[in-house]
């Protein structure tokens, strides 16, 4: 089993910057990786960015691409999530998810152990 907590959401301007931190405990010799997702209201829940631990490739939504940073901190056994130059339209729930090995790192179903959440919001 793996539990994952989020931390780090809050209330930013525009052009700012937020750094998530995901938290995971417990182990599973299924999961590779860990991706972030969000969900703004009224929107289904979209993929943000990914981390595979065996090459340490990454991945990412164009959305993002250029302004978020998806990293691991093995020192306090964290997968973060820099956001930079946020937009309002980067407004959402963000979640971590434990990535099921081997499957492809852009679907919403290859991941699980899904933690809570963290709100992010960016006022124009």
């Amino acid at each position: 089993q793996v539990q994952l907590v989020e931390s780090g959401g809050g209330l930013v301007q525009t052009g700012g910057s937020l750094r998530l931190s995901c938290a995971a405990s417990g182990r599973s010799i299924s999961v590779d990786g860990m991706g972030w997702f969000r969900q703004a209201p009224g929107k289904e829940r979209e993929f943000v960015a990914a981390n595979s631990w065996s090459s340490g490739s990454t991945f990412y939504a164009d959305s993002v691409k250029g302004r978020f940073t998806i990293f691991r901190d093995n020192a306090k056994n964290t997968v973060d999530l820099q956001m930079n130059s946020l937009k309002p339209e980067d407004s959402a729930v963000y979640s971590c998810a434990a990535h099921w090995y081997g499957r492809s790192w852009f679907a919403l179903n290859n991941y699980g152990y899904w933690g809570q959440g963290t709100q992010v919001t960016v006022s124009s």
